[in-house]
């Protein structure tokens, strides 16, 4: 796996602050017990059974706690009874090279304990393998519920549960994740940001039928969980860059959402629909999925497979979305490339051939584009948008950002 040097320097800053090596379930949850700030909890390979939960882990910034494979090339496995790694109320912590297999409910979760007004925080994950969740049910690979300040970077999540998400957030806020992977054949959606989250940014990730909702701007959030208590809407400033997103009913969804973007995303062959606008929360309180931005997106699609391009729902402001740029192509059908849009995308490119080549089930330009998940104009893109909205998690990455996807 890819190694970041923001990280390195992470753990050797743990590391000063003493390690301790952990080769049993035993010894873990000694070792979660007794953790201080800055100091790394280096977990030796072999397969770690059973729930292992811990509260008020508290590093600081110059001390994060670290919880890491002892050996990188042979991480631990966690088989879940339940969850597998439930972490409440932590801040400055830092997850790395763990692999968390068969949770019956969430492989890792990450929450503020139910407090609404006092959030996790600064917390990164990196190369964490969650898989084979549920398999039914809301069973989520990675559950953040209450985080503010986050990185998730390098992960990939293969099928989690038919109701739930690889990635669940809940009133999360000024996060990055990136170059990450999603893979599935069905469950409910791949990536959701709802419950009041908001300024979070993803970025070179790659969906694979990652559920019905590949990115979900939003959702359907039950009052007591918002973060903040009173946001009027499920997702605010959500931002997808530099996407590859094959198959999937709608590969992008806005949901109760408010000034979300998808841009320079390459999205090949949808099942349904090319994007949904819905609104699935009610009341006063709350604003019209409104605002959205769909920009220099590659979309190539089989006329034989979608039902609409642009799937409104009632409730919604489709006239308040701005399309712009974005390349079209019918595969099967190039002359009906046209596509029909709440508002005009100006500038559009419709009914030219891409290019795209697909080789072991990789989506990727044969040649330099504009547009899409290769376009160099997207890496700036990023770095201008995440900079503005996730600024703490902008520092830990930006070291790794001259480095292509491998």
């Amino acid at each position: 796996m890819k190694r970041w040097p923001a990280l390195i320097v992470l753990l050797g800053g743990a590391a000063a602050g003493g390690a301790v090596r952990v080769s049993g379930p035993d010894a873990l949850r000694q070792a979660l017990r007794d953790v201080q700030p800055g100091m790394a909890i280096l977990v030796e390979p072999g397969e770690f059974k059973g729930y292992f939960g811990a509260a008020n882990l508290r590093g600081t910034a110059e001390r994060p706690i670290v919880i890491a494979a002892a050996d990188p090339a042979r991480p631990p496995v966690f088989r879940g009874a339940g969850g597998c790694i439930h972490l409440r109320s932590v801040s400055h912590v830092v997850l790395r090279d763990l692999v968390l297999s068969g949770a019956t409910t969430n492989g890792l979760n990450i929450d503020d304990s139910g407090v609404v007004t006092a959030p996790s925080h600064h917390v990164v994950l990196e190369n964490i393998v969650s898989r084979d969740v549920g398999p039914r049910g809301n069973c989520d690979g990675i559950k953040l519920s209450g985080i503010d300040d986050f990185v998730v970077r390098n992960c990939t999540v293969e099928r989690w549960g038919s109701g739930g998400s690889a990635i669940d957030m809940v009133g999360c806020h000024r996060g990055i994740i990136l170059d990450s992977t999603f893979r599935h054949t069905s469950g409910a959606t791949g990536i959701q940001a709802k419950g009041g989250s908001c300024d979070v940014v993803v970025y070179r990730c790659r969906f694979d039928n990652a559920g019905q909702r590949a990115i979900n701007m939003g959702g359907n959030t039950g009052l007591p969980f918002f973060r903040p208590p009173t946001a009027g809407y499920e997702a605010k400033r959500l931002v997808a860059i530099g996407n590859t997103l094959v198959g999937s009913m709608a590969p992008v969804a806005f949901v109760g959402s408010d000034e979300c973007v998808a841009a320079y995303n390459t999205i090949y062959r949808p099942t349904a629909f090319v994007l949904r606008i819905l609104q699935e929360s009610r009341g006063e309180r709350f604003v019209p999925s409104r605002n959205g931005t769909f920009r220099r997106n590659i979309v190539v699609w089989r006329h034989r497979d979608l039902r609409e391009m642009a799937n409104v729902g009632r409730g919604t402001a489709p006239e308040t979305f701005r399309f712009e740029d974005n390349w079209w192509y019918c595969e099967d059908r190039p002359a009906q490339s046209q596509p029909q849009l709440p508002t005009a995308d100006q500038r559009a490119v419709v009914g030219m051939d891409p290019g795209l080549r697909v080789e072991d089930g990789m989506v990727t330009a044969a040649r330099q584009l504009s547009h899409g998940a290769g376009a160099r104009e997207a890496a700036e893109e990023f770095a201008r948008t995440a900079a503005k909205l996730a600024p703490w998690a902008f520092e830990r990455i930006r070291e790794a950002l001259p480095q292509a996807r491998q």
